[in-house]
């Protein structure tokens, strides 16, 4: 697995570097194909943030996005969390898998970010461009988990409509489907 690592308003020491190679390489072994893991470090200035550090694991592993974060008081202890929750979401992912190979599987959507602009009096400050293949509801809620985002945009492969699953105040999971 190849990794990168890289700090966003903090240096990254060469023995940090080294460790969290060390430690993302030791995950990834669960796939063992050459898949590229981003980690990044973030460290919040904030004396009263009790997590100061931050640690964010991104990594595509068999057409999945895998994305973890962590925080903590020190930039170790924050990478321990990330790499523990990192391995944990690549078993979680390789258990799914294997389990819905036997019956059936199908493909996922890829996102892709774009640059910042402007809309009217409110700000868009992020523009995400997804690859729309058709997968299932259940894919879609493997890849909801996964990224551990609010909601999820696919193409339903039943309707061949677009659709968005997205996660309700009591914690249950709600479809929109257009008429």
């Amino acid at each position: 697995m190849d990794v990168q690592v890289h700090g966003k308003n903090t240096q990254v020491t060469d023995a940090m570097r080294s460790a969290a190679e060390e430690k993302v390489r030791h995950a990834g072994r669960i796939f063992g194909d050459g898949a590229n893991a981003d980690v990044e470090f973030t460290e919040w200035r904030n004396p009263r943030v009790a997590g100061r550090f931050r640690v964010e694991i991104t990594t595509r592993a068999k057409g999945h996005t895998v994305r973890v974060e962590a925080s903590a008081g020190d930039d170790r202890s924050a990478l321990d969390l990330a790499v523990d929750k990192f391995e944990h979401q690549l078993r979680r992912l390789k258990e799914r898998l294997v389990q819905r190979s036997r019956p059936h599987g199908g493909p996922s959507a890829v996102p892709d970010v774009d640059a910042v602009t402007t809309a009217g009096s409110a700000v868009l400050v992020r523009t995400k461009r997804f690859e729309l293949r058709p997968m299932s509801v259940e894919e879609a809620t493997l890849q909801i988990d996964l990224l551990g985002h609010a909601f999820f945009f696919f193409h339903d492969a039943e309707t061949g409509k677009p659709s968005v699953l997205y996660h309700r105040k009591d914690g249950s999971l709600g479809l929109i489907v257009p008429a």
